[in-house]
C-alpha cells in the first residue's frame, strides 16, 4: 500500500469530472446528486458569524442525507425475504438450480403418435400393427388352455430374463412360484416359459393342453380345489398360470396356509402353478415369503435384437416363397395375460433357450412343426433351406444397417426411454425394419417412436378408478370405496414424479401422498379416505413407476447436501404424463390445481420451483384454463414465494413459441396496469428475459415497475434487472444503466444505484441458468460483478464506471464501499486458495484510474486490516494493492512523492 499516512475517513473525491463516463453530469448543489460531496464541504467563509438558523439547515440536511442513504439500504434488502424477515436466507440458488432441472426434464415437446385410444391394444402406424396393452388386468383371462402353437412359440422366442434359472429351479423344487413384476416387463411370458418346460418332460408331457390359465375370480383357493380334482379338475402334469386381481379394493390377498393347501396339492398332482402378481404393498407379503420371487425385465438390446432379425427374415424372404406372407399383423400376441409381453412371430428366429437340453429330443418335433408353419425355416439356428446366397448377404447388410440406426441420436431421443419393455421392443423393431424395408419413413420412424412414451403414459391412467365401481368378489356386495387412497397412490406417485423428477425420492413420495388425499377426496367427497402410514414400498415405487434412484446433491439451506434423488427411466415420461394427465383426464384437472398450490407454499426450492416450470408446461397445453386456475390466482398473491410460482410458469409458456405472444401481453398489462402483485409478478417474470419483445422493451418495463409509487418496488425491479445481466445482451443492459444515471428522477437515479449495487452483491449462481462448463457457470460462487469483469473483458470498462458512480454518491456510498469490501475478502478463500483474483484484477485498476480513487482504496484497506471480528491480515492486503496499481504506476507515484 501507499507509504503516506492514511486519514480516519476517506478522502474526499475529486469534483466530478466533465467528460467521463464515470462521473453522472454535475448537477448544481442541492440537486439529484448535489449531496455527492456537501457531507465533507467545509464551511463557506465567514462562517465564525453564521447564524443559528443555518446551522440547524445544515443540520438537517444532513438528516435528510442519512435518511435517504438508509431508504437506499432498504432497497438493497433481498426482495424474496419478506416472509423470512429482512436478513432471512431465500436459496435463490437453490431455486435456480431446481427451474434448470426442471426445465431439462420438460424441455422436449414430444408430438403424439396417432392410434385408436378406445382400443389401446392395437398401435397403427403406417402399416404396422402391434399389441401393446399392458395395463388390463387378471380379470380379463378366462380359465382355459393355452394352445400349443402358443407354447411353441414361446418355447422359440422367449428371451430368459436374469436369474432365469433360479426361477425355474424354484418351481420345479416347490411346485409353486409367486413371481411379481411391474405390469409390461413379461412377467406373463416368463411365467408361461417356466410352465412349458417343466410340464413338458413331466406325466403331462403328451397333453397338448398340459398349460393352462386359472380363472382369476377364484383365486387361489379356486385354484387348489380345481387341482385336487374337484368340478373342472385337469390332468396330472397340469401346469397353472394364475393371475388374481390384487389392486381391486376390498380384495385380500391368499395367505400362507393358502398357498401351502396349493402347493400340497400340485405336489399330489405332479403338477406345477405360477401366481403372477403386481409388485406392491398387497403383494409384498406373498413376494417376501417362502414361494415368491421377482422377475426381472428382459435384457433391452438382446429384446431388440431378437424381434428386429425376426421382422427382417420375415419381410426379406423370397417372394415366391411369400416368406413375408406370414407376418401376423395383428400383433401375434403369445395370450400372455393381456400385457403384451414376449410376443412371438411365427416366422421368427430365436435364442434357442434349451440348446443343451432339447438339440436332441426336440430337434425333429421343431422341424415338423416348423413344417406345419410353412416348412421354409430351420428353428435350430441355420439359415434358410433355399435361401440364396445374395439374399443372406443383403440381409446381413440390412442387419448392419438396423444396428446403426439403433443407436442413431436422433432415433434414440425420440424413443426418449432408458429401456425397452417387450411390446416397446417388438413396435421398435416393426419401426426400424419398416424404415429399412422401405415401407417407413423417416419422419414415421421417429413420430412412432416418440409414441411409446405416449402409449406408456396411457395405459397407466386409463381406467384407474374403475375397479372403485366393480363390486368386490364373493357375495355381490355394494361396491367398497374404502381402498381409493391405495388404488390412486401409484398413479399419485407417477404424476408427482412427473412434476418433480430430479428432486429427492422423499420429496417425491410425500407429495405423491398430498396428491393421493386430494384424488381420493375428489373422487368420492363424503367418504375422507385411511392413510395408510407404514405401506410405502420404495421398490414398489420404483417398479411401477419406470423409475430410478441416484445419488445426486439436495439444496439444504444454501447448502448442498448429498442425499437420494430419483428420475424416470426415460427422458420421454415426464412430458407424455403431463400430457395424457391434462389432455385426457379432465376431472382429474380440479385436484391436481389444489395439489399445484399446496406445492407453490413448499419452502424447499427444489419442489416449489420444478412444481411451477410444470405448470407453466400444463398452462401451454390449456392457456385458458391454466392461466385461470394456476398462474392469475398466484400472482395476485401476498407471499412473494406464491408469486414468484406464477411468474416461473409465465416464463415456461413464454419458451413456447405458440404462447410467447399472449404472456408478453399478460406481463405488459400487469406492469401498467396491475397491482402491486400483480406488477411484482410482471418483474420477476420479466428477469427471465423471454416476456418481452426485446431487452429494451425488458428494461422499459422495469423502470416502468421499479419508479412508479415512489420507488416501492424498486428492490424487486433491481434485482430483475441483475437477473438480466447474465444474457447475451449483457451490454445493453449496461447501457441503460449509464442512461438512468444521467437521469433527471431521482427514482431513475435509485433503480440504476441500487441495481449496481446489487450486481456487486449477487452471486452467480443465484441468477444463472446455465450448467458448469460455460464461461460463468464455471464461476457460480463469484459475485456477478467480477465474474463478468473476469469473462467478459470489453465490459470492464462500464462496469467500472457504473460501481465508481455508486461509490461517489452519497445516498449510495455507504452500501457501495461495503459492497466493495465484500468484493475485495473474496479474493482468495480462507485456505489461502484463489478465488476471484482474476476478477479483481480487471476490475480495480479501471476503478482506481485517479489519485483519489486509490487513497480511498488505500483507506478501506486499512479499515479492514483494523476490524476487530475479520482482520485482514498485511500481506493479503498488500496483494490486493498491487492488484488495484500496477507496478509502472506504484513506481511513478513514489518518485513524485520523494522529489
Amino acid at each position: 500500500m501507499a507509504d503516506e499516512a492514511v486519514a480516519e475517513h476517506p478522502a474526499e473525491p475529486a469534483a466530478p469530472k466533465a467528460k467521463d463516463a464515470r462521473s453522472p453530469e454535475a448537477p448544481p448543489r442541492g440537486g439529484a446528486r448535489g449531496d455527492d460531496n456537501a457531507k465533507d464541504a467545509p464551511d463557506a467563509p465567514g462562517s465564525s458569524d453564521a447564524s443559528d438558523s443555518a446551522d440547524a439547515e445544515a443540520a438537517e440536511r444532513e438528516k435528510e442525507r442519512e435518511r435517504a442513504a438508509d431508504r437506499f439500504k432498504d432497497r438493497t434488502r433481498d426482495p424474496l425475504a419478506e416472509e423470512q424477515g429482512e436478513e432471512g436466507p431465500t436459496d435463490a440458488a437453490a431455486a435456480t438450480r431446481a427451474r434448470q432441472s426442471g426445465q431439462k426434464l420438460l424441455a422436449s415437446s414430444r408430438d403424439l403418435v396417432s392410434f385408436d385410444r378406445s382400443d389401446v391394444g392395437q398401435v397403427h402406424i403406417n402399416n404396422i400393427s402391434v399389441g401393446l396393452d399392458a395395463r388390463r388386468s387378471g380379470l380379463s383371462m378366462r380359465d382355459g388352455p393355452v394352445p400349443a402353437e402358443d407354447l411353441l412359440r414361446i418355447r422359440r422366442t422367449h428371451i430368459e430374463p436374469e436369474g432365469y434359472v433360479r426361477l425355474r429351479r424354484a418351481l420345479e423344487a416347490r411346485r409353486l412360484l409367486v413371481l411379481g413384476g411391474a405390469p409390461g416387463t413379461g412377467r406373463a411370458s416368463t411365467a408361461l416359459a417356466l410352465l412349458e418346460e417343466v410340464t413338458r418332460d413331466g406325466e403331462g408331457g403328451h397333453n397338448s393342453e398340459r398349460v393352462r390359465r386359472a380363472d382369476p375370480e377364484g383365486g387361489v383357493r379356486g385354484l387348489a380345489t380345481q387341482v385336487m380334482g374337484g368340478e373342472g379338475g385337469h390332468p396330472r402334469g397340469t401346469g397353472y398360470l394364475l393371475e388374481p386381481a390384487l389392486d381391486r379394493p376390498g380384495t385380500l390377498p391368499p395367505d400362507g396356509m393358502d398357498l401351502d393347501q396349493l402347493a400340497s396339492a400340485l405336489a399330489e398332482q405332479g403338477s406345477y402353478a405360477v401366481v403372477v402378481v403386481s409388485v406392491g404393498s398387497a403383494a409384498n407379503p406373498l413376494l417376501a415369503g417362502r414361494y415368491g420371487a421377482i422377475c426381472p425385465p428382459a435384457p433391452t438390446r438382446e429384446l431388440v435384437a431378437v424381434r428386429l432379425r425376426q421382422r427382417l427374415e420375415e419381410e426379406h424372404g423370397d417372394p415366391a416363397r411369400g416368406g413375408g406372407g406370414a407376418r401376423d399383423r395383428d400383433g401375434g400376441s403369445a395370450r400372455d395375460g393381456g400385457e403384451g409381453e414376449g410376443r412371438a412371430r411365427d416366422g421368427g428366429r430365436a435364442p434357442n433357450r434349451h440348446a443343451d437340453r432339447d438339440r436332441g429330443a426336440d430337434q425333429d418335433e421343431g422341424r415338423t412343426r416348423d413344417a406345419d408353419h410353412g416348412g421354409d425355416r430351420t428353428r435350430d439356428g441355420g439359415q434358410d433351406q433355399d435361401r440364396r446366397p445374395d439374399d443372406e448377404g443383403s440381409l446381413s447388410r440390412l442387419l448392419e444397417r438396423a444396428a446403426e440406426l439403433r443407436e442413431d441420436p436422433e432415433v434414440t431421443e425420440a424413443v426418449g426411454l432408458d429401456d425397452l419393455r417387450p411390446a416397446e421392443a417388438e413396435l421398435f423393431a416393426s419401426l426400424l425394419a419398416g424404415h429399412l424395408l422401405g415401407s417407413v419413413g423417416r419422419e414415421e420412424l421417429l413420430s412412432g417412436c416418440r409414441g411409446l412414451a405416449a402409449v406408456q403414459a396411457y395405459e397407466w391412467f386409463a381406467g384407474v378408478d374403475r375397479a372403485l365401481a366393480a363390486p368386490p368378489p364373493g357375495d355381490g356386495r355394494a361396491p367398497v370405496r374404502s381402498g381409493t387412497a391405495a388404488l390412486f397412490h401409484p398413479v399419485a406417485f407417477r404424476i408427482a414424479l412427473a412434476v418433480l423428477g430430479g428432486a429427492s425420492h422423499s420429496a417425491v413420495s410425500a407429495a405423491a401422498h398430498l396428491l393421493t388425499w386430494e384424488l381420493s377426496v375428489q373422487s368420492d367427497p363424503d367418504s375422507p379416505p385411511a392413510r395408510p402410514l407404514f405401506c410405502d414400498d420404495p421398490e414398489s415405487d420404483l417398479a411401477l413407476s419406470r423409475a430410478r434412484p441416484a445419488d445426486g446433491a439436495v439444496d439444504v439451506a444454501g447448502a448442498e447436501v448429498t442425499g437420494r434423488l430419483i428420475f424416470y427411466r426415460g427422458a420421454a415420461l415426464p412430458a407424455a404424463v403431463l400430457a395424457e394427465l391434462w389432455d385426457r383426464h379432465f376431472p382429474v384437472r380440479a385436484p391436481v390445481v389444489r395439489w399445484l398450490r399446496l406445492l407453490a407454499d413448499d419452502p424447499r426450492p427444489q419442489v416449489s420451483m420444478r412444481a411451477a416450470v410444470a405448470a407453466g408446461e400444463l398452462a401451454v397445453r390449456d392457456f385458458e384454463h391454466g392461466y385461470a386456475e394456476l398462474v392469475r390466482p398466484l400472482a395476485d398473491a401476498p407471499t412473494p414465494r406464491r408469486r414468484v410460482f406464477a411468474a416461473t410458469a409465465l416464463d415456461q409458456a413464454a419458451g413456447h413459441a405458440s404462447h410467447r405472444r399472449a404472456v408478453r401481453k399478460v406481463v405488459e398489462d400487469w406492469s401498467r396496469h396491475g397491482t402491486p402483485a400483480l406488477r411484482w409478478t410482471a418483474a420477476m417474470a420479466l428477469g427471465y428475459g423471454r416476456s418481452a419483445d426485446s431487452m429494451d422493451d425488458t428494461l422499459d418495463a422495469l423502470a416502468r415497475i421499479g419508479v412508479r409509487d415512489d420507488g416501492e418496488q424498486l428492490a424487486v425491479a433491481s434485482l430483475n434487472v441483475v437477473r438480466l445481466l447474465t444474457l447475451p445482451e449483457c451490454a445493453t443492459v449496461l447501457r441503460r444503466l449509464a442512461d438512468w444515471t444521467g437521469h433527471r428522477g431521482e427514482e431513475y437515479q435509485d433503480l440504476a444505484l441500487v441495481s449496481i449495487v446489487r450486481l456487486a452483491l449477487t452471486d452467480v449462481d443465484e441468477v444463472l441458468d446455465d450448467e458448469p462448463g460455460t464461461p460463468l457457470g464455471d464461476r457460480g460462487d463469484w459475485p456477478l460483478l467480477l465474474a463478468l469483469a473476469a469473462t467478459r473483458p470489453e465490459l470492464t470498462g462500464k462496469l467500472a464506471d457504473l460501481f465508481w458512480t455508486a461509490l461517489n454518491t452519497a445516498r449510495s456510498r455507504d452500501v457501495a464501499f461495503d459492497a466493495l469490501e465484500t468484493l475485495l475478502r473474496s479474493a482468495s478463500r480462507k485456505d489461502g486458495r484463489a478465488w476471484t483474483r482474476e476478477g479483481l484484477a480487471a476490475l480495480l485498476p479501471a476503478l482506481t484510474a485517479e489519485e483519489h480513487d486509490r487513497r480511498r482504496l488505500d483507506w478501506l484497506l486499512q479499515r479492514m486490516m483494523r476490524d476487530q471480528d475479520r482482520p485482514l491480515a498485511e500481506e493479503r492486503a498488500r496483494a490486493l494493492w498491487r492488484l488495484a496499481v500496477p507496478a509502472r504506476q506504484r513506481r511513478s507515484e513514489e518518485e513524485e512523492s520523494h522529489g
